[in-house]
């Protein structure tokens, strides 16, 4: 890359890495704060929900006002919108006025999230998309990793301090953007033969069904289900099956965080260079299948700790890579693109914590049970799409 290239990049890293951060920083400190206003678990699991549902809702909308108005506005506004969910949060103990900030969050990440990654198919060409993807990718995983972290030691100063902190560098972060990101020039896109785009936004939603990277959309909402059945379940398990400790589970969020952003800063590129997405799509498909079969069978703690290792490398790599290969595939419009990939993103979001949260008090092994069999079903309709993609020229091999 170029040094205005790094430059720009740079910032968007910084934007990705506050708008995750800044929503990972409540984990730790939520239980706590709930049960200091009396309310508990359900409106735990509704603040996620509510969050996701927020960001499915507008993705869509949100995709195709980048493309109409501009990536630098939506970014902005988006880490605004961020910014107000965490004032809001901070000023007020009524658990409305919580869920209201969680919708306000919800539409600042469904601003942002296309905005950037459309932004980085703007600023590099096909062959540097996969590496740009890769740093945005692990600026969301470093997010992750280190949002809880702060989160947790902010609580000392208060149960309400992490979200003051959060709102100040969120606002600083759209600051920031506002003097030192500029609009970019976007890059001539091949066009593939899609539908107009004159269609009402319902209609919109119905569209992407047609687009030829329709199956791409499908395999992120599975991981994206997938992966967050495993980690709303992931410390009850442990915790109910190996007696685990609150450290021993941190440790274990923190490494996975920490195995993602190594993965996604220094192999993804490499390995998507040398075998082509299609194949790592594949590879990678099986491997988290794997893990999730692995799981079942763990005896202790350092097993399964391992197998979850597996399994976040293994999703590390696909989300980059599920990215690069719809922005390759969008033509024109990246805006879209991205909107519906974070839309399908959403959607795994609100429904793989419900489904797994539900099948778990069946019996505990059983979120586990439905991931292999959804990454399994995945990878073969993965593999069957790729050989009518390449006879149609719209995925080269």
């Amino acid at each position: 890359m170029t040094g205005d290239q790094r430059k720009k990049m740079i910032v968007l890293m910084i934007n990705m890495f506050i708008a995750i951060g800044s929503f990972g920083i409540i984990i730790p400190i939520l239980p706590a704060y709930l049960d200091s206003i009396n309310e508990g678990g359900m409106a735990a699991g509704l603040m996620i929900a509510i969050f996701a549902g927020a960001q499915l809702v507008f993705s869509p909308v949100a995709g195709k006002w980048a493309d109409d108005y501009g990536r630098r506005k939506m970014i902005i506004f988006g880490l605004f919108g961020l910014a107000l969910s965490m004032f809001v949060f901070y000023a007020f103990d009524s658990i409305w006025w919580l869920y209201a900030s969680r919708v306000i969050g919800g539409i600042g990440a469904a601003l942002l999230i296309p905005a950037i990654f459309a932004y980085v198919a703007d600023i590099t060409t096909f062959d540097q998309r996969a590496k740009g993807n890769s740093l945005i990718s692990a600026a969301m995983s470093f997010g992750i990793v280190v949002g809880p972290g702060i989160g947790g030691f902010l609580a000392d100063l208060g149960l309400k301090m992490p979200f003051l902190i959060s709102a100040i560098v969120a606002l600083l972060a759209v600051l920031f953007s506002i003097v030192f990101l500029k609009e970019p020039d976007r890059q001539p896109q091949p066009v593939f033969d899609t539908p107009p785009v004159n269609d009402s936004m319902g209609k919109k939603l119905v569209r992407s069904v047609t687009m030829p990277y329709f199956i791409p959309l499908v395999i992120t909402l599975v991981m994206s289900f997938g992966l967050m059945a495993y980690e709303s379940v992931l410390g009850l398990f442990v915790d109910d099956e190996f007696g685990a400790t609150p450290q021993e589970i941190a440790l274990m969020i923190t490494s996975t965080g920490i195995v993602s952003v190594i993965v996604q800063l220094f192999i993804v590129d490499r390995l998507v260079t040398r075998f082509g997405e299609g194949t790592v799509l594949n590879v990678f498909l099986a491997v988290a299948a794997f893990g999730f079969l692995l799981s079942v069978f763990a005896k202790n703690y350092m097993l399964f700790f391992g197998i979850s290792l597996l399994i976040f490398l293994a999703t590390s790599i696909l989300r980059p890579v599920l990215n690069t290969l719809i922005s390759k595939m969008a033509g024109d419009e990246q805006g879209f693109a991205m909107g519906m990939n974070n839309a399908y993103m959403s959607i795994g979001n609100v429904l793989g914590p419900t489904c797994a949260g539900l099948l778990y008090d069946i019996n505990i092994i059983y979120p586990f049970i439905l991931g292999v069999f959804l990454l399994a079903a995945t990878l073969v309709l993965t593999i069957v799409w790729q050989k009518r993609a390449i006879k149609q020229n719209v995925l080269s091999s």
